[in-house]
């Protein structure tokens, strides 16, 4: 091949590669409108509280007094009497002392003990929020209105691009 036809083949190849490339451009076009696209979404969650609650408690019994009544009753019923009547005397001395001792140390006013006893509680709530997802915006370029959903608020001016393309 000679050179004039190689120029000749690299010129043609040039110009219609810029012809492709010049097709598509950048302009601006005029918003008309934007509108948020919102959805509800709801995250629910935990709110929890404590309350007292009001318990009976029974108190623990002692033993301490029965034995030292029962003890004393005993002593004292050993000082009554004589022979078979000095033992039953006894016997009676220590059950009636150990009764007597326990109802002096155990006999607290009623028995059970009323207490508040702290309880958590917990539920779980519905927790509506409202989020953009998305604007639709509307927009005017060279005489037509386009709507597009876009990720972001463009402002009052939208990048657009153009691309020219020949009818078949």
């Amino acid at each position: 091949m000679n050179m004039q036809v190689k120029a000749a083949v690299a010129a043609v190849c040039f110009g219609v590669l810029s012809v492709a490339v010049a097709n598509d451009f950048e302009d601006s076009a005029r918003v008309v409108s934007v509108n948020p696209q919102v959805e509800q979404v709801n995250q629910p969650r935990q709110e929890c509280r404590t309350e007292y609650v009001t318990t009976q408690r029974q108190p623990q019994r002692s033993m301490g007094g029965s034995i030292i009544g029962g003890i004393a009753g005993g002593i004292l019923g050993n000082q009554v009497g004589g022979g078979n009547g000095r033992t039953a005397a006894t016997a009676a001395g220590a059950i009636a002392g150990a009764i007597v001792g326990d109802r002096m140390e155990n006999n607290t006013g009623g028995g059970a003990v009323m207490e508040q006893q702290p309880v958590q509680r917990c539920v779980m709530v519905d927790n509506w929020q409202t989020r953009t997802n998305g604007y639709a915006v509307t927009y005017e370029y060279r005489g037509h209105t386009y709507t597009s959903v876009m990720p972001y608020d463009p402002g009052q001016r939208l990048r657009v691009r153009v691309s020219v393309l020949p009818l078949p």
